[in-house]
């Protein structure tokens, strides 16, 4: 009796186990049937139409378990681009990049070789940051924008390039700029000179050379007020002869009145350190 009525426990044990496991199994997820398939003709239409349906990450799931069973056939183009484009889509754009341009360099012959190059430029655009921040991404931007032109000069999408390409330099013209306050604000009058010097070098085309020649101007005169006495007028004429520079360039400058000033107190310390010279020179003789 006993007996028996641990085998029929036992059975129903089984029993709830089994449905159990069918519940299970009924309860999958699609997706989940579908990657677990093991089957590439399945997981392949599958993905086709989450990519589709905008369900970019299932779709990229699936893609990256089966692609390289399609190496050699029809379908092989259409997953690498899907793969590339749905990391487009989940913003993951460093990634993006890498793959459109893997696809263009595969696929010489393709309809969208172009578009991918392009692309692959175009997520380093996204991916440049504030002018605050470092600006590697901003120069790998124009560089891969600059090389898809003469890539494609005929391309429609130069137009584009060149907007873009002007609008990352003004990021990068507004960091040196930056930079050349910071060292201003510093006190490190030395290095402002020498940043905005090479920003004007840089950034030619700049719209406001005249801000940036003020900067300078204000700073070699604090250069040569901190230096020490033997320096100061070799600093203070260079500041004299930036000043004139500056207001035979920049005849309506807002910044004209303080750089006049400038130049006027430069030569009213030059003359003070002359007449000290004088004082100095005339003593020792004197003795």
């Amino acid at each position: 009796m006993k007996k028996a009525y641990l085998c029929t426990l036992m059975k129903n044990r089984f029993l709830i186990l089994a449905v159990l496991v069918s519940l299970l199994a009924a309860c999958r997820s699609e997706f989940e049937q579908v990657r677990l398939s093991n089957d590439p003709e399945r997981i392949q239409k599958k993905a086709v139409e989450y990519y589709q349906d905008g369900e970019y990450q299932k779709a990229l799931s699936l893609i990256e378990i089966i692609i390289n069973s399609f190496r050699g056939r029809s379908e092989f183009e259409d997953l690498n681009y899907m793969m590339a484009d749905s990391y487009y889509h989940l913003r993951d754009y460093e990634m993006a990049s890498q793959y459109f341009k893997n696809f263009a360099n595969g696929f010489l012959n393709s309809s969208r070789r172009e578009e991918a190059d392009f692309l692959s430029a175009y997520c380093y655009y996204l991916l440049s940051p504030s002018w605050r921040l470092d600006q590697d991404n901003t120069i790998k931007a124009i560089n891969s924008l600059q090389t898809f032109i003469n890539a494609y000069p005929n391309s429609e999408r130069n137009t584009q390039c060149n907007t873009l390409m002007d609008e990352l330099r003004l990021k990068l013209e507004e960091k040196a700029f930056q930079q050349g306050i910071l060292y201003y604000n510093l006190r490190q009058y030395q290095a402002a000179i020498y940043s905005l010097d090479n920003m004007l070098k840089d950034f030619p085309d700049t719209k406001r050379p005249d801000e940036v020649r003020y900067y300078i101007i204000k700073s070699a005169f604090e250069y040569a007020a901190n230096s020490v006495y033997d320096k100061r007028k070799e600093r203070y004429e260079e500041a004299v002869e930036r000043g004139e520079e500056f207001l035979k360039k920049h005849r309506n400058s807002d910044y004209l009145r303080e750089v006049r000033d400038i130049v006027a107190e430069s030569k009213t310390k030059l003359k003070l350190l002359e007449n000290e010279r004088y004082q100095i020179q005339s003593s020792r003789n004197g003795s």
